[in-house]
């Protein structure tokens, strides 16, 4: 049975979903200002093996993911530009042209990981009219109140606002990262539909009852999940800085306007650190995965990277342990492509790894007991090549590393171990055999076997 840690309830519990077997999930999506950054692919990444899991359980999902184009400022006190308008001076093109350029790298980027694409994309300017009918309802309730700069919602009106943060207004008050606005009655109120300030034109804004201007950024999320999955929906997951301020004001607009609780299950995903700092744009410390790519990295290995860490554990980068992961996603890929070689027939799965698989996923998405499992099957040799190729093809419908592609390569060794392989040749030619004994025990501790042919050397993974 799956089980997931409900950050609502601070519990892991058995998932079960409002109309089994369909799920309902959202998941925050990128702004798309400039290039999402490999802390923010890791959250997808996290997002990835979620919804696998929930089709692996045999759920039908129906996955709903946003497109911030417009309205998240570059802090959460309301205050300072829009990200997209500041992307826009800072490349000299318009708005427009850099939310599409940049939604369009991101999704590059989600098929590189193997992240698998929504079936429903929501861009925020194209719902203008949803954000406004839901401030509008709110306005109807008594929530709302205009100031100079726009009109904002007010928390103190909502009993349990808070709630997913577990801290009470006053405490909310006392610690919120919010700025003070001129005529805002507390910190934590947040704007719902900010007006267009003097001076150039913007180019995205709207027209509205209460003035020209453009959405606050969390009324997006809000207006359509509940447009696209409803009043009441399953899951909702994004990273852990959106549990304060981002996820806790839509929570307020949802249940403010629909006077209902709105989602059963909040997950989120921890940060990527260097060294214990969060990576991000505004600190100018992210790599991207073009940065990844460019050191010769497989996208995939940051996959398998991120994988070795579950979920809600910060996950420390450097280059040196991306560069570890990497060679442990070779060693992977290279005994993978043994199987293939040497597998007779259909095979069929190993039961007892396939269930040790299924109960790490199950457990709330661990995923390094999912790779151990993984291992463990590839290490043993009771276990036929073309039995252990069908329990990976199960296992991949959540790893997501496409095992049958990788079963289509060839073996790929490194430079080094290709110059290890020359070095050990010529001593054999030499008869020196003591040095080809010795390079022959270093491939071994680096888990290669070599076996000599009449037609030269042959390398293996070992299993």
């Amino acid at each position: 049975m799956l089980k997931l840690y409900n950050t609502m309830t601070r519990s892991q519990d058995a998932f079960r979903p409002i109309d089994p077997p369909q799920v309902k999930l959202y998941t925050c999506g990128p702004t798309v200002y400039n290039y999402a950054h490999i802390g923010n692919l890791r959250t997808y990444v996290f997002e990835d093996v979620l919804k696998r899991t929930l089709t692996f359980c045999s759920f039908r999902v129906k996955h709903v993911m946003n497109v911030t184009d417009v309205g998240h400022l570059v802090s959460d006190a309301d205050e300072g530009e829009d990200k997209m308008e500041l992307g826009a001076q800072r490349e000299g093109k318009t708005a427009w042209e850099i939310a599409l350029f940049y939604w369009q790298a991101f999704r590059r980027n989600m098929a590189e990981l193997h992240l698998q694409e929504p079936d429903i994309w929501c861009k925020a300017t194209d719902h203008i009219q949803e954000q406004i009918a839901q401030v509008e309802a709110l306005e109807a309730k008594g929530l709302t109140y205009l100031i100079e700069d726009g009109l904002y919602f007010d928390t103190a009106k909502l009993p349990d606002y808070g709630k997913l943060a577990r801290q009470s207004l006053d405490s909310l008050k006392a610690g919120a990262r919010v700025g003070v606005v001129k005529g805002k009655r507390n910190p934590t109120d947040f704007a719902l539909w900010k007006f267009s300030p003097p001076g150039p034109r913007r180019q995205m804004e709207w027209d509205s009852k209460w003035g020209v201007g453009f959405p606050g950024w969390h009324i997006e999320c809000s207006a359509m999940a509940t447009k696209y999955l409803g009043e009441h929906f399953d899951i909702h997951c994004g990273g852990v800085d959106h549990i304060k301020v981002h996820h806790t004001n839509e929570i307020a607009q949802a249940e403010g306007a629909g006077g209902k609780p709105w989602v059963n299950w909040w997950l989120h995903g921890e940060f990527l650190v260097l060294e214990q700092e969060k990576m991000a744009k505004s600190a100018g410390n992210f790599v991207t995965l073009d940065t990844v790519k460019e050191r010769g990295i497989d996208p995939l290995a940051y996959r398998y990277f991120c994988l070795g860490a579950h979920y809600r554990k910060q996950l420390t980068f450097t280059w040196e342990a991306l560069e570890g992961a990497a060679t442990g996603f070779q060693r992977f890929k290279n005994a993978v492509i043994e199987l293939k070689t040497n597998a007779n027939g259909a095979g069929h799965p190993a039961a007892s790894y396939l269930d040790a698989f299924r109960s790490a996923v199950e457990d709330d998405l661990n995923t390094p007991q999912a790779l151990a499992a993984a291992w463990g099957l590839l290490r043993d040799t009771a276990v036929s090549p073309a039995d252990k190729l069908a329990t990976l093809r199960e296992m991949d419908t959540v790893l997501g590393f496409d095992v049958d592609a990788m079963a289509s390569e060839t073996l790929t060794l490194d430079a080094s171990v290709q110059q290890l392989l020359e070095a050990r040749e010529r001593a054999r030619l030499d008869k020196d055999f003591a040095t080809a004994d010795r390079i022959r025990d270093e491939l071994l501790a680096q888990g290669l076997v070599i076996e000599d042919t009449s037609t030269g050397p042959k390398v293996k993974h070992k299993a």
